[in-house]
């Protein structure tokens, strides 16, 4: 059997989250033996979607065995996947539901599947962070991702069926990078209403919009500064070197490891196409608090959260 071959497509390549995913496609290929090409959507979809259409619609020769790829709008392409599909393409959709797996699965005999954490439930889990950091209740500053992403979206309706009744949640806007969400709390703070709002607490739905704002209110005028900078800050994603670092540094009150999937998908697509192995339509994984719940809460008691 020839060396098998795969497209990864990222949403871009200045969130540490898609960082990692690219790296752990690269682990996977050198692990499993086979080749990947990594490219970035820079949070584009439709030039995603024109990129994806470049390799199926190419010469069959060039074409990728497979295309693993998280979406940069709100859909996950349905036309490009059955052109894919037809063209005898493998197609994965990370991080994000897409309803015409099944129809794709019946159709074509091509390996096809979507492979996604929990983000209701990652948004549960923050939902019980803030409860966590703010056991007599108060007010969040929360940094949501597109309006147009079902992960924000999932985590948005987690994380309110998760808090209690005496948090109050302001949200913003920001594009799942740290300038973006720099740029959003900078134009907030320029507002007379940031002036007159407590804020206990800022959470984001991941840790490079966490630490964007931080960066943001440690740009605030020295008066208003030490009461700013004094909030705890949380994120998600969870990423070694990044927020689990910054949370053992105190940069970070709390994060949610949201463990990268493209290695896992590629070794169900090697495993498939080699040794026939049946593949599910979805794969979920598994997120988890950072520190744990149990601790979070035990820190607090003791004052010892960032911020604090």
């Amino acid at each position: 059997m020839k060396r098998l071959n795969f497209l990864v497509s990222l949403t871009n390549n200045d969130n540490d989250y898609q960082q990692e995913q690219a790296a752990a496609a690269e682990r996977a290929a050198r692990r499993f033996g086979v080749d990947v090409k990594i490219i970035h959507a820079n949070n584009d979809a439709l030039a995603q979607s024109e990129q994806l259409l470049h390799y199926v619609q190419g010469a069959a020769s060039a074409r990728p065995d497979a295309i693993l790829f998280e979406p940069a709008g709100g859909t996950a392409f349905p036309q490009v996947a059955r052109a894919a599909a037809a063209a005898g393409i493998g197609w994965v959709v990370l991080n994000h539901e897409a309803d015409y797996i099944m129809d794709l699965r019946r159709l074509y005999r091509v390996p096809a599947f979507t492979i996604t954490s929990d983000h209701q439930e990652i948004g549960k889990i923050q939902g019980k962070q803030f409860a966590a950091l703010l056991p007599n209740g108060g007010s969040i500053l929360y940094i949501e991702g597109p309006a147009n992403s079902s992960a924000a979206k999932d985590r948005s309706t987690g994380m309110n069926r998760a808090r209690p009744a005496n948090i109050q949640v302001k949200t913003m806007r920001a594009n799942w990078t740290e300038e973006s969400a720099y740029k959003t709390v900078i134009s907030w703070l320029r507002l007379r209403t940031s002036q007159e709002s407590h804020i206990d607490l800022v959470g984001a739905q991941d840790d490079s919009m966490a630490i964007g704002a931080r960066k943001a209110f440690s740009e605030v005028a020295e008066g208003s500064r030490a009461r700013w900078m004094r909030i705890p800050f949380t994120g998600c994603d969870g990423m070694p070197k990044t927020g689990q670092a910054w949370v053992k540094s105190g940069t970070l009150a709390a994060t949610i490891y949201i463990p990268p999937n493209t290695d896992i998908a590629i070794e169900m697509l090697t495993d498939a196409i080699k040794n026939g192995t049946s593949l599910p339509d979805r794969k979920v994984t598994e997120a988890v608090s950072v520190p744990s719940l149990a601790e979070l809460a035990g820190s607090v008691a003791k004052g010892k959260t960032a911020g604090a």
